[in-house]
This record gives C-alpha cells, sequence and structure tokens, in this order.
C-alpha cells in the first residue's frame, strides 16, 4: 500500500466517464462539471446515446471502442450498482488503474455480495476503487472537478472525505478562508483505497502543506492501525491532520450506518487516537476550515497567552470569558508595553491593560497599528487577537473630518496599517470581524475587509468562538509537536 503510485490518478492523461447523459445527475452531472475544464482528452459513454454528441463530445457505447494507444487512466463509473462488475470486466481489459464508483446500493443497504464482487472483478484486473457512494477527485490544478461550481485556484490544503456533498462544501468554505485546494478525495463507503493510502500520499505531496479528513468510520483494527500511523508521520512531519469526526450522538450513528455502512465507533476512542496522533479534532465544517486557514496563513503561538485588542469594556470582558473558555490564558502586559501605549492612548474611555480598550481611540488605524507592534514586542504575549467591526467604517465619515481627517476611506487606511504591522510582526496574529448590523453595506464593507486581510496571511473569524476553538486547537497541536521534540523546528 505504501508503495502506490497516485500520478495517474491525480495527473491523468484522459478521463472517462461511463453512464453520462443529459442528465444532471449521475455521469452527466460529471460530464457538465469536467467539459472545458480537464486540461486533457475526456472519453464520454453510454450505450444508448452511441453516435450523439454531448457537450460538444462524442458519446461511444463501450470503453472497449477506444483504441489502446489512447490510453485512459481513470475512469468515473456512474452507473447502478449491480451493474458496476460486469462493466469493471470491460475497464480491467483497457488497463485503467483507477476507478471511481458513483453509485450507491452496496453494503449499506445490506449488498455486501455486490459488494464482494465489485472488489474482487477490481483486484482481478489490479484496478484501484475510490467509492462506491462518493463522488471521488477533485484536482484544480489539472482541471478534475467534483463540482460545477468548484474554484479553479489550487493551493496546498488536501482532503480525504467519506462524504461528497461535505467534500464539496468544506472545497468551498475553505476558499472563502483564503484557503484554496491542491488535492480533496470523496472515498465513500472506501471499499479499496481508504484513509492511510492519501495520507501516506499527501506526507510525500509537495503540494500539499495540511489535511482535512471526515471520518464516519474505519472498515477495520488493522486500517485503525494503519491510519493511527499514518496520520501521526503527516502531523510530526508538520503537515497537521484536521480530523472531523461524525458520529458523536446516537441519532448520527444510525445515520452513518445507513450512509457508508459502518460503525462509528465510541468517542473516547477517537478522542484518545486524536490525542495519540496529534490530529486536531474538530465537529464541524466551519472549525475545519478556518483552522486551515490559520495553519496556511499563519504560525503556531508557541504558548497560550493572547494579547487583545477591542473597543469597549464590555466587549473585551466578553472577549475575556470566551477565550479563557477554551483553555486560553489573558495575561498582564509587562510595565513596559504599559507605559509605551500611554504615550499615544488617552487615559479617557480607555483601558490600557490586557485586553486593551481602545474606546473611541480604536476608529484610528494609526493607534491599532502601535498596539499591535506593542503586543507583539511584549515578552507575555505570543498571539494577538484584534476585534474589528468594518460594517460601522461608513458611519465615522463625519467623525474623522472633525478629528482632522478629510477623505479618509477608513476599510483602506485599516488594511493598510494592519498590512504594515503584519510585515514586521514575529507573533500570530488573529483578526475577529464582528457582525453587528445586517444589510448591504455592511456585508459589502466587512467583505471587503475580510478579503483583504486574508490576502495579506490575516485569518478572518466572525465570532470569538471561532478564534477561540481554532487558538486551543493550535496550541493543542504545538504542544502535541513540542512532546515530540519538534517545536520549535529543529
Amino acid at each position: 500500500m505504501s508503495d502506490l503510485n497516485f500520478e495517474k490518478l491525480f495527473t491523468p492523461r484522459a478521463i472517462g466517464i461511463i453512464g453520462a447523459s443529459h442528465d444532471p445527475a449521475g455521469g452527466g452531472f460529471f460530464a457538465r462539471a469536467m467539459v472545458g475544464k480537464f486540461k486533457g482528452p475526456i472519453y464520454l459513454f453510454n450505450p444508448r446515446m452511441a453516435g450523439e454528441k454531448l457537450h460538444g463530445l462524442n458519446v461511444y457505447s463501450s470503453i472497449l471502442d477506444i483504441p489502446d494507444d489512447n490510453p485512459i487512466d481513470y475512469v468515473i463509473l456512474s452507473v447502478k450498482a449491480k451493474l458496476c462488475p460486469p462493466i469493471l470486466e470491460e475497464i480491467g481489459q483497457k488497463k485503467v488503474p483507477f476507478v471511481t464508483i458513483f453509485a450507491s446500493g452496496f453494503r449499506e443497504v445490506g449488498n455486501d455480495d455486490l459488494e464482494r464482487e465489485t472488489l474482487r472483478v477490481a483486484q482481478k484486473y489490479n484496478i484501484r476503487l475510490i467509492g462506491p457512494n462518493c463522488l471521488g477527485v477533485y484536482n484544480p490544478k489539472v482541471g478534475l472537478y467534483f463540482a460545477y461550481d468548484s474554484s479553479r485556484k489550487s493551493g496546498n490544503f488536501g482532503g480525504v472525505f467519506q462524504s461528497g456533498g461535505n467534500a464539496q462544501n468544506v472545497a468551498q468554505l475553505a476558499v472563502s478562508y483564503g484557503v484554496p485546494i491542491s488535492k480533496f478525495i470523496s472515498i465513500g463507503n472506501a471499499l479499496d483505497l481508504s484513509y492511510p493510502d492519501f495520507l501516506k500520499y499527501f506526507l510525500k505531496d509537495t503540494d500539499t502543506k495540511f489535511i482535512g479528513l471526515y471520518l464516519e468510520n474505519l472498515r477495520s483494527q488493522s486500517q485503525g492501525r494503519e491510519f493511527m500511523e499514518a496520520a501521526k508521520n503527516c502531523n510530526l512531519n508538520r503537515k497537521p491532520v484536521i480530523l472531523w469526526r461524525a458520529g458523536y450522538g446516537q441519532a448520527t450513528k444510525k445515520a452513518i450506518l445507513s450512509h457508508t455502512g459502518g460503525l462509528a465507533g465510541k468517542n473516547e476512542i477517537w478522542n484518545a487516537v486524536a490525542k495519540q496522533t496529534g490530529c486536531s479534532l474538530v465537529s464541524n465544517s466551519t472549525v475545519l476550515a478556518a483552522l486551515a486557514s490559520a495553519f496556511k496563513l499563519t504560525r503556531l503561538p508557541a504558548t497560550r497567552d493572547v494579547g487583545v485588542i477591542g473597543i469597549g469594556g464590555g466587549s473585551t470582558i466578553e472577549a475575556i470569558d470566551i477565550l479563557e473558555k477554551y483553555n486560553l490564558k489573558i495575561p498582564q502586559l509587562t510595565e513596559k508595553t504599559i507605559n509605551r501605549l500611554k504615550r499615544f492612548i488617552p487615559a479617557v474611555n480607555t483601558n490600557i491593560s490586557n485586553p486593551l480598550d481602545l474606546g473611541g481611540s480604536g476608529v484610528r488605524p494609526d493607534f491599532y497599528y502601535k498596539c499591535l507592534l506593542n503586543l507583539d514586542r511584549d515578552p507575555n504575549i505570543s498571539s494577538i487577537v484584534f476585534i474589528k467591526d468594518p460594517e460601522r467604517f461608513g458611519g465615522f465619515k463625519e467623525l474623522m473630518e472633525e478629528m482632522g481627517f478629510k477623505n479618509v476611506d477608513l476599510n483602506r487606511e485599516f488594511i493598510r496599517y494592519i498590512s504594515k504591522a503584519k510585515s514586521v510582526l514575529k507573533k500570530p496574529i488573529f483578526c475577529v470581524m464582528l457582525k453587528i448590523n445586517e444589510g448591504f453595506e455592511e456585508y459589502k464593507s466587512r467583505y471587503k475587509f475580510k478579503l483583504k486581510l486574508l490576502n495579506r496571511n490575516v485569518p478572518v473569524f466572525e465570532t470569538l468562538d471561532l478564534a477561540g476553538t481554532v487558538l486551543d486547537k493550535m496550541n493543542i497541536y504545538r504542544e502535541f509537536l513540542q512532546k515530540h521534540g519538534r517545536f520549535p523546528k529543529s
């Protein structure tokens, strides 16, 4: 297994879609998602449409109609479950190395014999299977897609998901957090290829820097041991694995049995697995994508000590309550830092401690800049969370003019000063962009602010709870590395 060569799966010379049609589901879905995007030849197959054209491409009756000198490396098999074994016989005769089986209807509904027969045929021809009951591979670098609207921008976030829908959603969500995808794989029931195989691949894949998993179940104890070894190797080699493990509730466990046909496993076991392997255990797609954003855009904090910049006494108290809930510490600033801050922060309506309450002075981008620099220099602080509300920028125009700042675009000025600080800061910073009002202008201001910060490698989160969760997970990962002598980097 460890010597598997996935080159023909992720960069196939040509692909085939069996079951392609005008129907937007099944083979029609994959044809629409891929035609005009995949960089190599695409062959479409459907005996009912043989001789016709679909999306400008010829439709063939069978894969056997394609000459041997036109090799197909990857096939998406989108037919009814019972037709998979005989069609795999034809695929095997064409020496296709990788096949995604889209159909459901195998062991998750009690068809164990059909599943065994499918695997037998695949093994007879040395075909490696993805699925069944899955969407296969997304690799934007070469134009492999498993959704119509997947981003075409490639990045360094790899992932393996038992749910095709979750794979699609996380791919989109991650991009909204500034994290494009290297390769995502939807594996469904994982009859053949599974998590350990792809984790071993990602460990060596230069395009992938961190990894997300959505896991409902593993098929055997031996696969579990292989998974733990592979995940731990990735984590120890600074390719953090974020594990979204589904199945914490009884209703979820039942749903998993009918979805991929497996048992979810005990929660205590998976908590122990995460602790032993260094995986960052998360419970939803938002935390998975947000944590991936933090791993991509910034560095690990050296301790749990957080410096906070806020506006308003109540909001800073709320920040302490929430961040401490996630095992983070809000230490006192050094006297030296406090004295430096007093030089420019007025004594009225402010609180020069940690959290820093800037009050009305928080409207000044240059003050934010100076605060970031001073917290970065404070030895008691290892990471910085700053709270900003860009939706209010438009309402401060008159106030800024009264203060002598005419025609100031606060959105642009805050970005400029935060970018200036980011270029010299040694400690990781995180923005919490609170949503207070809802409206088009407010949304537009938040979106612009978030996009600019993400482009400058500053993670942006919508809530303090999300920021607290991410910082806690980053510190857990750093503590794992320290335990094994891998932090700081040797």
